[in-house]
């Protein structure tokens, strides 16, 4: 049995096919009564109206894009589970790709979306000027996420991720841990790199004496588990690890349980992030918490704004996300 058209649900509401889809679509110019017997009429009929031709009509597609450098893992999740809550309380859908830190991958994606999509939220470390005005339709609203650009002409909301190293450096200094290891998150990553200024900044300011000691990590808990293997390498013994995110702590911390060395006894941990799991690993992570669902809603918000009164959001408008430091047992604080 073919699908039901428009023009079916015109004729059986006995009205105009022009007043079907006023009725379907924003309800003007059609009384209440109408309204309610062209979609009786639809309901009966099983018909569902064409996204294509709607969105030729209203010029909207209801969906928001959203450009991530990777899909895996808690953070990603809890992110895209803040922007699709608050994506669903406009009605809007959310669609998702991933560039897997690859320029080329997020250029694809970013040109596959062109006119699916009413308005993006990107983070990628490939966002640079040149790269956004190669691949971004210019009056495509989007809310660019940790890779904000001087003077770009977009909307931007990140973390302060070199404020939230600090505190946690200063939180291991002020428990007396002097040769403190930083585990680095990817190269070109901004996140990154911003922890690593943090950190550099307040060994600097607050112990000059404690050499700055940075190994590599990617964010994974593998490259954690590696790092926390050249930890127990290192002559003398560091008293704490701060990994730039929380994987990298845990996946250090199991390297360092593997060696039969205790935490916090004989190397404090600490990480960045909050992800859900940092509570329930054993000992509880000390860490930055960064509220990233609520990264991901804010984001969403000021896309919705954006799209909704282009007019009053102004380009270049920046918005920061506070990080606060969570004392757990890793780190050797006394919890009282």
């Amino acid at each position: 049995m073919a699908a039901a058209t428009i023009k079916d649900v015109a004729r059986e509401a006995k009205v105009s096919v022009a007043s079907v889809s006023r009725a379907l679509n924003d309800g003007r110019g059609v009384t209440a009564e109408t309204s309610q017997r062209i979609r009786d009429a639809a309901s009966r009929l099983r018909y569902v109206p064409h996204a294509a031709a709607r969105t030729l009509i209203t010029r909207r597609t209801n969906t928001i894009g959203a450009l991530l450098p990777d899909l895996y893992g808690e953070f990603f999740s809890e992110l895209i589970r803040g922007i699709d809550l608050a994506a669903r309380a406009r009605g809007l859908h959310l669609l998702v790709s991933s560039s897997h830190d690859d320029a080329d991958a997020a250029a694809a994606a970013l040109r596959a979306m062109q006119g699916r999509v009413d308005g993006l939220l990107l983070m990628s470390p490939h966002a640079d000027a040149a790269f956004l005005q190669q691949n971004l339709p210019h009056d495509l609203p989007t809310v660019l996420m940790n890779t904000r650009l001087a003077g770009a002409d977009y909307c931007a909301l990140s973390v302060d991720n070199d404020g939230g190293a600090r505190l946690m450096v200063e939180h291991l200094l002020a428990l007396g841990h002097r040769r403190i290891v930083f585990i680095q998150g990817p190269s070109g990553n901004r996140d990154a790199a911003e922890r690593e200024l943090g950190y550099r900044e307040a060994l600097a300011s607050h112990s000059p004496d404690s050499p700055a000691i940075v190994l590599h990590g990617d964010f994974s808990e593998e490259s954690g588990y590696r790092a926390g293997q050249q930890v127990l390498a290192l002559r003398p013994r560091p008293d704490a690890v701060f990994a730039a995110n929380d994987m990298m702590a845990i996946g250090c911390m199991a390297a360092l349980r593997d060696a039969g060395i205790c935490v916090p006894e004989e190397i404090a941990i600490s990480g960045f992030d909050d992800v859900p799991m940092a509570r329930y690993v054993t000992p509880p992570l000390t860490t930055i918490q960064v509220h990233i669902a609520e990264l991901g809603s804010q984001a969403m918000e000021l896309l919705g704004e954006q799209i909704d009164n282009p007019d009053t959001v102004m380009a270049g408008t920046h918005r920061r996300v506070n990080a606060e430091l969570v004392v757990r047992v890793s780190s050797g604080a006394p919890l009282v």
